[in-house]
């Protein structure tokens, strides 16, 4: 990725012709003439000192041309250098906050609220709105393991609400169909009602009492069909994506509108993403090629995490569209969202 230059690198006038054209653009979407900017009054230059301005910024990569004769835009590189050093971000309104806060009210389910909340900041941002949540781990209704070689087998869970989930088991040395039918009895009898990991708990308890009634090789086969989900519980965060036709009704080109609609199908690729704000002390802005899954959209991310009492992350809450964004409104609401989001499940 090509390193945005610093603001150092730019004089006062080149900085202001760059700012107008930048704040310019993100208002019209449509590149910005020398012209244009000398009839604003941009330091009181002629069309021509304006052009050879232009000129440097964009042999420094921060605006490009779309035609020979047409104006400037920014680049991705040059959105990068605006958002980190010359945006001015504005306040969150009293009416933004109300409607973000709307979906949190005393009663309301944690994934309603969410969902609700998410929907919000779409509206808002005129963006798909997202939010990643951490994953739920199943309560047990009933366990089948289904042999799929002697050393391999199927292990189908029904949970408590109706859902199925399978997973493929590499199985204990010794185990045989006669030991599976005997694991899954005892998960399906003994164990039903708990999640997982209270499941193993219970296991282990009754193991150490000798209450099992399990001999060792049957033992070992529960547990490690309990295991095959416990192990990735919390890898399994739940996403939810809310308002993408507020993408469709943008301003955004159809075929990047059709590739980004195509991208918020990869939820795998969408929650590695999201996962890199975790770590994040702020919110974050992927740009474009910054992010390599919407390189080819051309679209940008605004993710902020958000944390449970103790202060650690449990989620992440952001928005995507276009790279010409209101960076300056929209980042401030995202980052409004998480923390309310954190004072809703501390």
């Amino acid at each position: 990725m090509q390193k945005t230059p610093p603001l150092a690198e730019l004089n006062d006038r080149a900085r202001e012709i760059f700012r107008q054209i930048v704040d310019s653009y993100l208002i019209s979407g449509t590149p910005v003439g020398s012209r244009t900017l000398s009839k604003g009054g941009a330091l009181g230059l002629s069309p021509a000192s304006i052009r050879n301005v232009m000129q440097d910024l964009e042999e420094l990569g921060l605006l490009a041309a779309p035609h020979t004769s047409a104006g400037r835009l920014p680049t991705e590189l040059g959105l990068r250098m605006f958002v980190d050093g010359m945006m001015q971000a504005s306040e969150v309104s009293n009416d933004e906050r109300a409607a973000l806060e709307a979906g949190l009210m005393p009663g309301v389910a944690m994934e309603d609220a969410l969902s609700r909340t998410t929907a919000a900041l779409s509206g808002l941002s005129h963006c798909a709105g997202l939010v990643l949540v951490p994953g739920r781990e199943m309560v047990i209704r009933q366990v089948n393991f289904v042999p799929l070689s002697p050393v391999r087998a199927l292990v189908v869970l029904v949970g408590a609400d109706g859902s199925v989930e399978n997973r493929l088991l590499d199985l204990p040395p010794g185990v045989v169909p006669g030991t599976l039918e005997a694991a899954a009895n005892y998960i399906s009898t003994r164990l039903a009602g708990l999640t997982m990991a209270e499941a193993m708990v219970r296991l282990q308890q009754e193991i150490a009492r000798d209450q099992a009634a399990l001999d060792g090789i049957t033992q070992a086969a529960v547990a490690a069909g309990l295991a095959v989900w416990s192990a990735d519980a919390t890898a399994r965060p739940v996403l939810i994506v809310r308002g993408q036709a507020q993408l469709i009704e943008g301003e955004m080109d159809i075929e990047k509108i059709r590739q980004l609609l195509d991208d918020l199908e990869d939820k795998a690729e969408l929650i590695r993403l999201l996962d890199m704000a975790r770590g994040a002390d702020a919110t974050r802005i992927f740009i474009g090629a910054e992010s390599r899954l919407f390189s080819l959209s051309g679209s940008s991310v605004i993710a902020a995490p958000y944390r449970g009492s103790d202060g650690r992350v449990i989620g992440v809450v952001g928005v995507i569209g276009p790279t010409r964004l209101n960076y300056a409104r929209v980042i401030p609401m995202v980052d409004y969202t998480a923390r309310t989001l954190s004072r809703l499940v501390s």
